[in-house]
């Protein structure tokens, strides 16, 4: 078999496998681009990167997926669709604040483990066949998985193998299936024949930028994570600036409002798959029943789900913010009060924020109704 039958026979059975896996798409690049990583070198001048010290600390080598692999020439891109079928409305639960707003992808488990088993099954087939086929490839075959486990700009590898283009809310947008989906990565040496670049196709659609609660895209399709809420609520270990406490709403975890009016997410189809339901009810649960839970509570309760890496005390500190934005209730109040004799200083400084949101809420309602004014 000659090196062009074998790669062509090789393509076709890694779309197969990929897609008998349950991938949504696969694709094959070289990586990201040269353009890829001069934005990417201005956004990290810019300091849009905040606090998140991995990017500064990888850089333009993000771009280049022979510093991650050796000798690596290809990336397998693939995606996974993941929003739940069985779960509340997203607008409902953001327009119920009493109720905690978890992002879509979060409300089962950990999409970096499910993803890495799948990939590490094609990984298993892709090497088999190499061997079996072509033996001389096979004993110096390179093929890693990744899913957001090494320094690589995934949405630009994806984007150059075909899968969909990066819109202005800066996500991985496919034109007939949305952007509900997760990326992952094999990162070869096989010199497999690669994809045609997806085309953009925001157009002239800004729907996105004025939907982002606190400002943070731009309609040049640049964000700043400084004041995204996903960064804020998940990357930012100490207190939320104030400027946008009160924008973050019942977010708790993560933010979808960008995803949730982009037109092209009007084509998306809910994942059927019971591991993609929604764990605890997480899609609607008070707020105060997270309030309630202990550290040991959450340890359990989210064992295999993303919401744990980010530790008990980053939870508190954004259901405290939620809390006081919620409408005045006494036992909102009382729940904060209790907590505050043992919580951390970081903690503590939420909480005090949010009952001093409350006192002058109450505040506003008495002056409603009349209270201490003269008739």
């Amino acid at each position: 078999m000659d090196t062009q039958s074998w790669l062509t026979e090789l393509t076709s059975h890694i779309h197969v496998w990929s897609h008998e896996l349950g991938f949504l798409e696969v694709g094959i690049s070289e990586g990201p681009t040269d353009d890829d990583a001069s934005a990417l070198s201005q956004w990290l001048t810019n300091g849009h990167q905040g606090d998140m010290a991995y990017m500064t600390r990888w850089g333009t080598a993000r771009a280049k997926i022979d510093t991650l692999v050796l000798d690596a020439i290809r990336v397998i891109s693939v995606t996974q669709a993941y929003y739940p079928q069985h779960a509340a409305d997203p607008w409902q639960v953001l327009n119920t604040p009493q109720q905690a707003y978890i992002s879509r992808y979060a409300l089962n488990r950990d999409y970096h483990k499910t993803m890495r088993t799948k990939l590490a099954h094609l990984a298993d087939r892709i090497e088999a066949w190499t061997r079996r086929e072509v033996p001389t490839l096979g004993e110096q075959l390179v093929c890693r998985a990744m899913v957001d486990s090494a320094p690589l700009m995934e949405k630009p590898a994806a984007r150059e193998a075909g899968l969909g283009f990066i819109g202005r809310n800066t996500n991985l947008i496919n034109a007939k299936k949305g952007s509900w989906f997760f990326i992952g990565e094999l990162v070869t040496n096989i010199p497999l024949p690669i994809n045609q670049r997806a085309s953009a196709h925001c157009g002239t659609c800004t729907a996105c930028v004025p939907a982002c609660p606190t400002g943070a895209l731009s309609k040049e399709g640049q964000i700043d994570a400084r004041r995204c809420i996903s960064y804020l609520t998940i990357e930012h270990p100490g207190p939320i600036p104030l400027e946008w406490r009160s924008a973050m709403g019942n977010r708790i975890y993560g933010c979808d409002d960008c995803q949730l009016v982009c037109p092209f997410n009007s084509f998306n189809t809910p994942v059927a798959d019971p591991d993609f339901n929604p764990r605890l009810g997480l899609d609607r649960i008070e707020l105060l029943t997270l309030w309630a839970w202990s550290e040991a509570d959450f340890l359990k309760n989210l064992e295999g789900s993303p919401i744990r890496r980010i530790g008990y005390e980053r939870f508190s500190r954004n259901l405290a913010i939620a809390l006081g934005n919620a409408p005045h209730s006494p036992r909102i109040v009382a729940a904060l009060r209790a907590r505050r004799d043992t919580a951390s200083d970081l903690l503590k400084e939420h909480i005090d924020w949010a009952i001093d949101q409350h006192q002058a809420k109450s505040t506003l309602e008495r002056g409603d109704r009349g209270v201490g004014h003269w008739p």
